[in-house]
């Protein structure tokens, strides 16, 4: 399970690095100025944060009210990129499936 869960986190940390090679160029700005945009042109705020490769901090951000969401990626050196959006924004909170403990 924890190597599943290895391979999925290295997986997700190369398609992040790629799409921001490729988003650098297009859908980044200062963090600053896309917090305050998603907040006034789409009612989002931030949902979730986690600790990327080489720094970078990955953001949900969402409206309860209207379901759109986006997830950003922040360089060190401040430079936001859109990531993914899209709508139907839902918070769950599910347990854990049940762990087998035969080894």
């Amino acid at each position: 399970m924890k190597k599943t869960l290895f391979t999925f986190a290295a997986g997700l940390a190369l398609v992040l690095s790629s799409q921001m090679s490729a988003a650098q160029s297009q859908n980044c700005a200062p963090r600053e100025m896309v917090v305050k945009r998603l907040a006034e042109k789409y009612g989002e705020s931030r949902q979730s944060i986690g600790m990327g490769q080489q720094g970078m901090v990955m953001e949900t951000f969402a409206s309860a009210e209207t379901g759109s969401w986006t997830i950003t990626v922040t360089t060190p050196n401040g430079m936001t990129c859109l990531v993914a959006s899209g709508q139907s924004y839902e918070v769950l909170a599910e347990a854990l499936p049940a762990m087998d403990t035969d080894a």
